[in-house]
């Protein structure tokens, strides 16, 4: 199984539980986007446009029944506050998460620290990936991305472990997800790179993430050639 840690009061390390032992190198360390995971993972858009359709819905039956410009305005002293009270928890949510949160990639392993209340630290060695996916979001001037992790047979991480950083939808077989990446593609690149020079291979692009992930939203970018 893949090897997770429960944090401390402290960090040896930033985004470790201990110090990279010798001979291990710092690849790569990053957060998520946090505006980015609230519309992706928090769903702060449709959270959003509910309550704008609840809104719209009060104030219309308040029309219907007559009500005038006092009632209108008590649809709104009772419904504004609670739309913003729920977005502002939601978008609060989506910042803690993406705050706490450190992926580290080094060239033995991935490691990823989650967890805003109790941080659980995940290792994972080269050995139990099977493969990765990227997927870039489409006219991003940014390059944002996620990357899904395919863990080998016989690994498994709990999708409720995860989550948000688990790829939608796949219970029977989690993936862990990097999510919401500023230079998706950079970072597929160096965990490409880091993949294969474990395996003896030569690099190869990473595969793009199937569209179950995001129907009509799934892109790759090719990895640098084989160094």
């Amino acid at each position: 199984m893949s090897h997770a840690v429960q944090e401390h009061e402290y960090e040896a390390a930033r985004g470790l539980p201990e110090p990279l032992p010798p001979g291990e190198t710092l690849l790569w360390q990053g957060s998520p986007d946090w505006l980015l995971l609230a519309r992706r993972a928090f769903h702060v858009r449709k959270l959003a446009v509910y309550f704008g359709l609840l809104l719209a819905w009060r104030i219309a039956g308040t029309l219907v029944d007559g009500g005038g410009a006092a009632a209108l305005l008590r649809d709104l002293a009772v419904t504004l506050p609670l739309a913003a009270l729920g977005l502002g928890l939601t978008l609060l949510l989506a910042w803690m998460s993406a705050r706490t949160t450190i992926y580290t990639l080094t060239d033995r392993r991935l490691v990823l620290r989650l967890g805003i209340v109790l941080t659980v630290t995940f290792n994972l060695p080269f050995a139990r990936i099977e493969s990765a996916a990227l997927r870039l979001e489409p006219a991003d001037p940014q390059g944002h991305g996620d990357i899904a992790i395919t863990l080998a047979a016989g690994e498994r991480i709990a999708y409720l472990h995860l989550w948000p950083h688990a790829r939608p939808w796949q219970l029977r077989r989690p993936q862990p997800l990097l999510r919401a990446l500023p230079d998706a593609a950079g970072v597929a690149q160096l965990l490409g790179q880091a993949l294969a020079r474990h395996a003896g291979q030569d690099v190869a692009p990473l595969r793009p993430l199937a569209s179950g992930h995001r129907a009509g939203a799934t892109t790759a970018r090719p990895l640098a050639n084989a160094t």
